[in-house]
């Protein structure tokens, strides 16, 4: 396990449990208990707004769930480096591809001191994989790849997992080359599993709004042209980038969902 944000003579960061973070909103969202009042004052002030708000949650976990499957089984996929990965809930990535390939390795990534406290919660691996955490934001890929490296062989395929970890970066952050570079370290026949809210919905983008506000964690809903853009460059798998909900809805725990403002997808690195 490496916890790159606090060296020797360092304390560990602290967790302030009167500022509410995206983390735990999103874990109080999905029927979790690793959140805090603040996180779920702010939950349920947008789910006053955006009722369906708890259902986009669970239904960018069962994209997870299904992106996984498809990877892990038809793609062959075994390293997997899952970049935001939030609290532990059900399901996380390491359970869906070890289910499938005991051998799977993983890496997760999140800078939120509340994952970093329960990271022992994800490195359950089984004895013929791995699992390692690295405390990283994904503003610093460089230190990410390096620090994955440990765990990953980046001679072979990876898969990146990026689901709703770019909506938390501004535009002035340049998420493209963010993602320009996380591929540009992983070879041919990588592919990256991605999802992320879209402005399309007036209520949530009023909600997202008043969540900003009341949040160290700005969430920035983009245009599905902009979502379709970081899978430039990239074969996509079918059914191509599709609503959320609607990617292999046989897959998932919800099918005929309905619309949902998100889209997501997966793409192969050629």
């Amino acid at each position: 396990m490496t916890e790159s944000s606090s060296g020797p003579g360092q304390k560990a960061p602290r967790i302030d449990p009167s500022v509410p973070h995206s983390a735990r909103v999103w874990n109080y969202w999905l029927g979790g208990k690793d959140n805090y009042a603040s996180d779920r004052m702010v939950g349920d002030q947008v789910i006053a707004m955006v009722p369906d708000i708890a259902r986009i949650a669970r239904l960018q976990r069962a994209f997870l769930v299904s992106a996984v499957k498809y990877l892990a089984g038809e793609a062959g996929i075994r390293q997997f480096l899952d970049i935001g990965t939030g609290l532990p809930t059900a399901n996380n990535t390491h359970e869906v591809a070890q289910a499938i390939a005991p051998e799977s390795r993983i890496v997760y990534v999140d800078n939120d001191p509340l994952v970093l406290a329960h990271a022992r919660a994800l490195l359950t691996s089984t004895p013929q994989g791995a699992c390692d955490y690295i405390d990283a934001d994904v503003r610093d890929p460089g230190k990410i790849l390096t620090a994955a490296a440990g765990t990953l062989d980046f001679a072979r395929p990876v898969a990146l997992i990026l689901l709703g970890v770019l909506g938390q970066i501004p535009d002035s952050d340049n998420p493209r080359a963010i993602v320009a570079q996380l591929l540009d370290a992983v070879p041919s026949g990588s592919y990256v599993a991605l999802c992320d809210g879209t402005n399309t919905s007036e209520a949530v983008n009023e909600a997202i709004g008043r969540y900003n506000e009341n949040s160290h964690n700005a969430y920035h809903l983009r245009s599905p042209e902009q979502i379709t853009g970081f899978f430039d460059g990239l074969e996509l798998v079918e059914p191509g980038i599709a609503g959320l909900g609607r990617w292999r809805p046989e897959a998932t725990p919800f099918p005929g969902a309905g619309e949902v403002p998100g889209m997501c997808g997966v793409g192969r690195k050629p």
